[in-house]
């Protein structure tokens, strides 16, 4: 294995970085890792490529011992679970590291000292500064800092060179008494390699000395300047005070002047000495008072309503409180009242779910190897919503979608919708309950128009195979639709749910038209065990406008494998594969973004590791992250704060609508042996119904259904067959004339 090329020791504070050799079991001995000592943190991973992602492990200096085996190897502990077995490629290399790791841990110790004491450096009685003087002051105390910090290392690099300088006086003196033997060659060599560190030793704080003096240097000049702009300032401020208080006294004489001349003609003779003495008065007293704390000059309004007003205290108007306090009047009498019509509350628990007990296996044995829709399932298998429920669900973080909206950016843009797609997905974690499937024709509709800005409507367009049409249009510039067939198959000890179809989000200002479809969800242990859900497969979420797409692989959870489960990663690149975001994070939890500054290919000089692409990106930021589940979720299904609230019962919808669902509606409300036989009677009518039609238009097996709100057509961008919303739904529940619907239930 090459040797890896290393830095010469840095400044504690800047990053020193390499390959070390690694214990890690008995099997693979010493393993290569790449290493980064920052800010008193000793971190490492497997390539350079994880650092922008996955560190594999971290150790504190502040708390560690450091310890030397031989002439390669060394020990870091921190005395608790954490123990890193090195090995250099040399003594020289080894001792670079030793010295980087000395000089951070004597840092880790002072800063982590400092901060048990900071709260003793700055006492609470300190002078008023201005906002600018406290801004100025701030910066000379970071620097003295800074500079102290500076001289710290200058002590420590000291220490080293003083315990560098000894072992090599021992070694010179050793060699001094030594006969020519055939040990003298060992100890030339000895102390040439003391040589070696000594100077490498003293390299480092030559490096040290320099730094202090170029931040002395540097900080001076900004500290004469700062100081010279204060004095400015002060000259400044002193000037514009004086001006105020000539301003303010004019202003109170022309006040007093005008209330006394609106005052009534019974009252002037009586009112004129006396007014003149309080405005001597307050020439002397209250507009000194008033000065005082006046940060600006405040222009009176002119309008006649302010003259009346002789009894209101003039600071209000020198503050600016009187116009404040008028503007709601004002308001109100220029705009006529309007009643606010408060919004719905919405409920925030369902009845808890029955503990029945049920024997699997003996529904399940018979199953195998056929298509899950054609299974009759009772009723303790499921969850109280529907598919189309379900479907609806995935707006549960729409506000991304509102973010990337107002993108100007369309590789951000992208972001976003990447991560709404993998959002859709957090809502599952616990959910191993199977949705009802929908009924053919049943609709469901989600009016959040007033609360979040967007509707949603769904349809079951098709029963066999199962297929259900979405339409969802927001006020803040989005449009999502999809149309999604089922495919499941129970494989024994675990059921595949494949969702076919592809998805569209367009933006009305950018016009920018996304598509991406879903991954596979799998729920594991059906016969034994606790079941789980697992999300794996690769989406590609394809901007149709500009060429821009995002690659995002959600990796299978693996018992033998390191990283983190439910793991999520992608990459935003142009249309010319050039890569713009990185995108990591978890489909359960949160994602993230990095901008990437630079990439480049890995593993042309075998030292980079297996990785073909390696991108340097800034740091993580947030893109979303999952909302905590309810109180008591666990009792409800593990509901998410918008699935309570799917099935609750509302007026003027559809009679299609799955809110008026009998058998899911006796499900929630625990009465499970009432649900089944609904539910086996809807079923049955359902099966009805087809044959009437299969008999009336003679071209079975073909279903000629026609669905009542979306029309079939194809797709302009994938060019598939789908269903595409044609109008009319909420033009007719604002009318209330559902006469074109059947009677499904």
């Amino acid at each position: 294995m090459s040797e890896a090329k290393t830095p010469t020791p840095t400044p504690p504070g800047d990053t020193y970085k390499g390959w070390v050799f690694k214990w890690t079991n008995y099997i693979k001995g010493y393993q290569r890792r790449w290493f980064v000592l920052s800010n008193g943190l000793l971190s490492y991973y497997r390539t350079q490529a994880e650092m922008g992602h996955t560190c594999r492990g971290t150790i504190n200096l502040a708390t560690a011992t450091i310890t030397v085996d031989d002439a390669c190897n060394f020990v870091i502990s921190n005395g608790g679970t954490q123990t890193y077995h090195l090995k250099a490629s040399c003594e020289v290399e080894r001792q670079r590291w030793i010295t980087a790791l000395e000089l951070a841990k004597a840092k880790a110790v002072r800063m982590q000292a400092e901060s048990d004491d900071s709260g003793d450096d700055f006492p609470s009685s300190s002078p008023r500064i201005t906002q600018g003087g406290g801004s100025q002051n701030s910066e000379v105390q970071s620097a003295l800092r800074t500079l102290s910090n500076k001289v710290e290392d200058l002590s420590t690099c000291n220490d080293l060179i003083s315990k560098h300088g000894s072992a090599l006086q021992r070694s010179l003196a050793e060699l001094d008494g030594l006969r020519l033997t055939g040990e003298a060659g060992d100890k030339i060599r000895q102390v040439t390699e003391r040589a070696t560190l000594f100077r490498i030793t003293s390299n480092a704080m030559i490096n040290s000395c320099r730094d202090f003096l170029t931040l002395a240097q540097t900080h001076s000049k900004r500290w004469q300047k700062a100081l010279q702009a204060e004095r400015d300032q002060r000259v400044r401020l002193e000037e514009t005070l004086e001006q105020l208080a000539k301003q303010h006294n004019h202003l109170e004489r022309a006040f007093r002047g005008a209330a006394q001349a609106n005052a009534s003609p019974d009252n002037k003779g009586a009112a004129g000495p006396g007014k003149g003495e309080a405005s001597d008065e307050d020439d002397d007293n209250e507009f000194f008072d008033a000065m005082e704390e006046a940060p600006e000059f405040i222009t009176v309004p002119a309008d006649p309503q302010f003259h009346k007003l002789v009894s209101f205290p003039l600071a209000a108007f020198m503050w600016g409180i009187y116009p404040r306090l008028c503007e709601p009047l004002a308001m109100n009498q220029e705009s006529p009242s309007q009643e606010l019509v408060p919004l719905k509350k919405r409920r925030t628990r369902i009845p808890d779910k029955p503990n029945y007990s049920l024997n699997l296996w003996s529904i399940m044995k018979n199953c195998i190897g056929k298509e899950l829709s054609k299974i009759p399932m009772p009723v303790n298998f499921n969850e109280p919503i529907s598919m189309l429920q379900r479907l609806s669900e995935d707006l549960e973080y729409h506000e991304l979608l509102d973010k990337a909206a107002k993108c100007q950016n369309s590789l951000e843009q992208m972001c976003y919708v990447a991560a709404f797609a993998v959002s859709a997905y957090s809502t599952t974690v616990y959910r191993t309950g199977k949705p009802f499937n929908p009924l053919l024709g049943e609709t469901y509709e989600l009016d959040r128009k007033r609360e979040s800005g967007y509707r949603s409507l769904c349809e079951q367009v098709s029963h066999h195979p199962p297929a259900a049409a979405h339409h969802a249009i927001s006020d803040r510039g989005w449009t999502l639709r999809q149309e999604i067939t089922v495919a499941s198959k129970f494989r024994g000890k675990y059921l595949s749910i494949m969702p076919l179809g592809t998805i569209h989000a367009v933006f009305e200002k950018s016009n920018n038209h996304y598509t991406w479809k879903k991954v596979t969800t799998t729920v594991h242990n059906i016969i034994v065990g606790k079941l789980w859900i697992d999300q794996s497969g690769e989406i590609d979420v394809v901007n149709h406008t500009t060429g821009d797409r995002c690659h995002l692989k959600f990796a299978p959870y693996s018992y033998f494998s390191r990283d983190v489960a439910r793991k999520v990663t992608g990459v935003v690149m142009d249309k010319d594969g050039k890569a713009h975001y990185v995108l990591s994070g978890t489909w359960d939890e949160k994602m993230e973004f990095s901008k990437v500054m630079q990439s480049s290919r890995g593993g042309e000089n075998g030292t980079e590791g297996k990785q073909k692409t390696v991108y340097q990106t800034l740091k993580a930021r947030e893109l979303w992250r999952r909302n905590p589940l309810p109180d008591g979720a666990e009792t409800m299904y593990y509901f998410t704060a918008l699935a309570l609230t799917l099935n609750e019962p509302e007026d003027g919808v559809a009679p299609t609508d799955s809110r008026r669902r009998p058998d899911q509606r006796l499900m929630e409300e625990g009465r499970w042996d009432e649900a089944n036989a609904e539910k086996q009677r809807l079923e049955e009518k359902q099966r009805s119904a087809r044959r009437e039609r299969e008999r009336e238009a003679a071209s079975a097996p073909h279903d000629n259904y026609l669905a009542l709100w979306f029309e079939r057509c194809e797709d302009p961008i994938t060019g598939e067959e789908i269903h595409i919303y044609k109008g009319g739904y909420w033009e007719a529940k604002e009318r209330g004339s559902w006469e074109n619907c059947p009677n499904i239930f």
